[in-house]
């Protein structure tokens, strides 16, 4: 039998204060370390979202300046575009922001835009909708509501969920965009 003795070289005469005090200092150096991996975590994540914002901002720059003429290709005049306009109604405890809203007299078009579209745009944009119908009945706004969604990458699934929810979609093809209308009529709001 091969002898299984471990031998250790710990220091002689060690107490347990030093074995305490040597713990409570290691407890310390790992607590400092995880707060500067969490503030390094948060300026990272910080970092990214100041980036997508941009990437999403350059999109509308994108889109915005000609969705009124795709549009009256399609058959709707909007005169009036407004971008980066909320709605913040404490009272009625309604608030939204609106990426795009583009206007004349009978409709109003809520335009989300995404760098990439995901399904929980597409159904939040949905209940922006919804919400502005609610705003607009309160404050005697009789004028209907249509929807679109605009991105730079739409994955198939997500164009057809947007679709078949009566948005219209409007995405890059070319030089400029394109707008797909939604299967059968838009849903108006």
């Amino acid at each position: 039998m091969a002898d299984t003795h471990i031998q250790t070289n710990y220091p002689k005469n060690i107490g347990f204060e030093q074995v305490w005090a040597a713990l409570q200092e290691t407890d310390r150096v790992i607590k400092e370390s995880q707060k500067e991996t969490d503030r390094q975590i948060k300026d990272i994540n910080k970092r990214f979202g100041e980036y997508s914002n941009r990437l999403g901002e350059i999109a509308e720059y994108m889109v915005a300046p000609n969705l009124r003429e795709k549009f009256r290709e399609l058959g709707f005049n909007f005169p009036r575009a407004t971008r980066n306009s909320d709605v913040s109604d404490y009272d009625n405890d309604i608030f939204m922001e609106i990426d795009v809203m583009l206007e004349n007299g009978d409709k109003a078009m809520l335009v989300e835009v995404k760098t990439k579209l995901i399904s929980d745009h597409v159904n939040s944009h949905i209940q922006r909708l919804e919400k502005m119908r609610k705003y607009a009945d309160l404050h005697g706004d009789k004028r209907s509501f249509l929807g679109a969604v605009a991105g730079v990458v739409i994955p198939d699934d997500i164009r057809k969920l947007a679709l078949n929810h009566g948005l219209f979609v409007i995405e890059p093809s070319g030089e400029t965009f394109k707008i797909t209308p939604p299967n059968g009529n838009p849903k108006e709001w």
